[in-house]
């Protein structure tokens, strides 16, 4: 993957990867939505939220971009230019694997109005077409039923539940295993 070679558009939304001197468009998102986001996040450093840790992480999420090991997206409304939401998909692995999983969030203040649907779709259409992975995994917390029903609409399905998977604002929590397959692949 080449730095700046991956825009898309929906109705809505302009989504793309943002380069590290955006990093300020990134930093606001996490502070408006540091509560929001809270429940569903592992427990963050006191620093966490400052310019500096805020500009580090664009920068290694760029860095990792052009190593071709993720693909961290966000999403602006086209109406407001606000940055909206934001989609990464991890883990790349290439080889008999080619894999991934895919971690969202949006703003709060833009929730229920399908705009996590709106950017979901047109990204893993260009993961299994452009770069041909076979899978994509993501994961939820049984009780965000927001996260399950964006899912099963995405054409995910259940693969299993893991117990005490990941560690989720400071608690060991459960988490259901979902899973979309290519369509181009056999």
């Amino acid at each position: 993957m080449k730095a700046g070679d991956m825009v898309l558009a929906t109705n809505r939304l302009t989504i793309r990867v943002l380069h590290p001197h955006e990093w300020e468009q990134q930093h606001e998102y996490e502070v408006q939505n540091k509560d929001h986001l809270a429940p569903w996040e592992p427990l963050r450093a006191p620093d966490y939220f400052t310019p500096a840790q805020c500009q580090a992480r664009i920068a290694q999420r760029f860095a990792d971009y052009q190593a071709g090991c993720q693909l961290p997206l966000v999403a602006f409304e086209h109406q407001s230019g606000q940055l909206v939401a934001q989609a990464c998909f991890s883990q790349i692995v290439r080889g008999p694997f080619q894999a991934c999983y895919l971690g969202y969030s949006i703003d709060h203040r833009y929730q229920g109005q399908g705009l996590m649907y709106e950017m979901l779709s047109p990204c893993i259409e260009y993961i299994f077409g452009e770069l041909t992975l076979n899978r994509i995994m993501a994961n939820y917390l049984p009780d965000n039923q927001r996260s399950a029903r964006l899912l099963a609409r995405l054409g995910f399905a259940q693969e299993g539940l893991a117990k005490r998977y990941l560690k989720i604002n400071g608690h060991w929590r459960d988490h259901v295993l979902m899973a979309k397959l290519s369509p181009y692949q056999q």
